[in-house]
């Protein structure tokens, strides 16, 4: 296994009560950018534990601002509800916006959106691939929180074999149907359709 700690290091962790219930917030940084990410655990859980988690990517309009283009807003929030509902787990906060293309270019792909490209046509006609994000960070993150068995809530299979890759055993990979509207249905089918996401027909054709 790669010694993460060259590039990536653990800084503090603290409290984080939130409406859902009592969370505790880790944080680390990328050394060479200084890019700064977090993780928000709950409960407790023995190393040999399967613990569920998610990946998630910073997405400011969507997280914070409410917006409905998007599924992020309500996939996370909903995965936070999970893991107290299963009273243990981890959220992985990652600060990587617009797919790695980060907020300002994720406003001039939505300039391009509205003017008919699609999520990957917009990231491309700026000279960006469809997905730029890393998840390497993700393995020290695990280490530091004593994770070694995951139940991986997402969509993405590219965070699956991302996680399988860092030695990680992911024993379950759970879909995060949430947050579908008839404003993202068509970003949605082009995760679907372009990069491999799973989503469920049904919803899509609601």
């Amino acid at each position: 296994m790669n010694d993460q700690t060259e590039t990536y290091q653990y800084v503090s962790s603290a409290n984080l009560p939130t409406k859902l219930g009592q969370f505790q917030i880790h944080g680390f940084v990328e050394k060479t950018s200084q890019q700064e990410h977090v993780a928000l655990s709950y409960g407790d859980w023995e190393v040999e534990d399967v613990v569920p988690i998610r990946i998630h990517s910073e997405c400011l309009t969507g997280d914070a601002l409410f917006s409905t283009r998007c599924d992020c807003g309500a996939q996370l929030e909903k995965a936070l509800q999970n893991i107290v509902e299963q009273g243990k787990g981890v959220l992985l906060y990652l600060r990587q916006e617009g797919r790695g293309i980060g907020l300002l270019n994720k406003i001039h792909a939505y300039k391009l959106q509205d003017e008919g490209m699609d999520t990957v046509e917009a990231n491309e006609h700026l000279g960006f691939d469809a997905d730029l994000r890393d998840y390497s960070i993700c393995q020290l993150m695990l280490e530091q929180l004593n994770v070694k068995n995951v139940k991986l809530m997402t969509n993405n299979p590219k965070k699956s074999e991302a996680l399988s890759k860092m030695g990680i055993n992911v024993v379950e990979r759970t879909p995060i149907d949430h947050g579908i509207t008839d404003d993202n249905r068509h970003y949605i089918r082009t995760k679907t359709e372009k990069l491999g996401h799973h989503f469920s027909e049904s919803l899509l054709k609601k």
